[in-house]
């Protein structure tokens, strides 16, 4: 699998849009049939989960312990801007970094299996998304300038480029003091192997959730970002080096998926102090010469092979890639401003537990127990958090939504089986209130719509239909019971073709990566409220959109959640992140 040819420039918009419509059509899952896959699991190819580039030096992080600095904030001061004082740019800040966002956080053992799970979830834990940092130079943190890859395994980088120090000073001079690049990239292949054709949108998902983990990783420093979505996808290719060919051989290739600036923050609360040479905006691109100029540098290593042998042809994979590649720059930007400290309608739950302890506990629930029942102030603050107040300014939204450059084009269509004070039923969270009256004359014009019972003021949280809704939420979600015993399991519906149509193709992966990100938010509000959660890519498409009457592609289901009351498998045992390195905590 090749990924790696961008878009032509002559390529007419529609066409390509035309391509990923197709490509989403041909791989929905029906009840006759699924999206074409392999069929088994070739055991004897599962890919390595660790992607490491032979023949570079590895920079060990220090393993930190929880009691040590930097000490984590409470888990609700993340959400709200200048609660947490920010933390310097060093080592030390960088391995909490990476250990919250990207990192192993435990293994599983069975027998003589082990299993690494990480902060940030992957469908089937199987883990297409590679990390990298553009690090400038940067008083105390003792690190040579240049492209790293993160190595979860080892917890530690990977010099990939050696850039000069002034170069990359320049690339960040329009950013904050202080700033750093952070990269994503995909391993298509790693999904492919097991769920085939349709590995294309749950490589997406992952990279939304690692955009949700890196944000709430850097809240936890008091620290900023924003998805740098102006740039190419050939400029993320260049600078990330997923295009140089003779630093992956016969192996893996990774597709270029996005970057984003992290910068630490001095702020006090009430006032914003973090501007570039006094002025109150940055760009949300690069400049693509000084780029060019950069990667002329010296690169280190070569990328391992994942498997022996690729089962299945995918080549639609290839295809839906090419075609939602971002071809152009696009030169916008964001303004500081002084941050933004809500009222809540709903009171907090006080949550002892640090932002630490939440991120490090949270896994993927495998079963849920049919009976746990959460609260309505508790579902309603989870639907808060997921709110990216659409009306403000970027950077005035709340944690996670201030890295997201884009109003919401995605809702939530809600199968309430056990809330305690809302009838069971089909709710729909609308997250973008101007986008009520669209999604109403989208859906059956029979249903309800009024204003869920008890609902906060502000909250557009809708009863469509009332009764238990368990075994259809179910059936719909593959047959999968855990999307029935949980105490409320959800549809992510986008505003799909005419989005696509005005945008462009290269919004395809971003549907997805907005709903990676939301779906990373309730993983971690759940684990807050004491329940579980778990992602479902697996559902049967259309069936989902007939319970509503969505007919045509205006609305399309993405991924579907859970949550409810974890059953734990108890033959399995659980052991630390890192008793496998011989290096002692630092």
């Amino acid at each position: 699998m090749n990924d790696e040819t961008s878009v032509s420039a002559t390529t007419p918009q529609s066409h390509l849009t035309d391509q990923v419509i197709r490509y989403h059509i041909q791989t929905k899952h029906h009840f006759n049939r699924y999206a074409r896959s392999l069929g088994y699991l070739d055991w004897a190819n599962q890919p390595n989960p660790f992607r490491r580039f032979e023949g570079t030096r590895l920079i060990p992080l220090p393993l930190l312990m929880p009691d040590e600095e930097p000490l984590s904030p409470a888990y609700d001061a993340i959400f709200e801007r200048g609660a947490v004082s920010s933390q310097p740019v060093n080592v030390r800040t960088l391995s909490r970094f990476f250990e919250f966002s990207l990192a192993l956080s435990a293994w599983k053992k069975a027998g003589d299996s082990e299993w690494a799970l990480r902060s940030n979830p992957s469908s089937g834990n199987l883990h297409p998304t590679e990390g990298y940092v553009l690090l400038p130079t940067i008083g105390g943190l003792y690190l040579a300038s240049g492209l790293y890859h993160y190595a979860p395994k080892e917890h530690g980088l990977e010099l990939r480029a050696e850039f000069p120090g002034d170069l990359i000073a320049r690339l960040l001079a329009p950013f904050p003091s202080d700033a750093f690049l952070f990269g994503l990239t995909s391993v298509h292949w790693r999904e492919a192997w097991k769920y085939g054709e349709r590995a294309f949108r749950y490589c997406n998902h992952d990279v939304g959730h690692a955009i949700g983990s890196a944000r709430i990783a850097a809240a936890t420093l008091g620290w900023n970002m924003a998805l740098l979505d102006g740039v190419d996808q050939n400029t993320v290719a260049m600078l990330l080096g997923t295009d140089r060919k003779e630093d992956f051989g016969e192996a893996e290739p990774e597709h270029p998926d996005c970057l984003a600036v992290i910068w630490p923050n001095e702020t006090v609360r009430g006032e914003e102090l973090a501007v570039s040479g006094g002025k109150n905006e940055m760009p949300l691109h690069l400049d693509v010469a000084i780029v060019k100029e950069l990667t002329g540098g010296i690169w280190h290593g070569r990328a391992n092979r994942l498997s022996r042998e690729h089962g299945g042809e995918w080549d639609v994979i290839d295809v839906v890639a090419v075609a939602s590649w971002k071809p152009g720059v696009e030169e916008g930007v964001i303004s500081f401003q002084p941050p933004h400290f809500p009222a809540h309608s709903v009171p907090l739950t006080s949550h002892e537990q640090t932002a630490g302890q939440i991120i490090r506990q949270r896994r993927s629930a495998v079963a849920f127990d049919g009976k746990t029942s959460i609260s309505a102030p508790i579902f309603f603050h989870m639907m808060q958090r997921v709110m990216p107040c659409a009306e403000r300014s970027q950077l005035g939204r709340p944690v996670p939504w201030d890295v997201w450059p884009y109003d919401p084009a995605i809702h939530l269509m809600i199968f309430v089986h056990r809330v305690d004070g809302l009838q069971p039923g089909l709710y729909c969270l609308v997250r973008d209130q101007k986008k009520l009256s669209f999604i109403q004359q989208a859906m059956n014009p029979e249903l309800n719509w009024t204003i869920a019972p008890g609902c906060p003021e502000g909250l557009p949280l809708y009863w469509l239909l009332e009764g238990d809704a368990k075994r259809l939420a179910a059936q719909v979600s593959c047959h999968q019971d855990i999307a029935g015993d949980s105490a409320f399991s959800f549809g992510m519906v986008a505003e799909f073709e005419g989005t696509l149509r005005q945008r462009g193709a290269w919004w395809y992966p971003r549907m997805f990566w907005e709903s990676g990100l939301l779906g990373q938010v309730l993983y971690l509000e759940a684990e807050a409220a004491g329940v579980r959660a778990t992602g479902i890519g697996c559902f049967f498409d259309d069936p989902v959109h007939e319970i509503v009457g969505i007919q045509g592609m205006r609305l399309q289901s993405l991924y579907h959640f859970t949550i409810g009351g974890p059953v734990e498998d108890q033959r399995l045992q659980t052991l630390p992140p890192y008793h496998h390195l011989q290096r002692r905590p630092s």
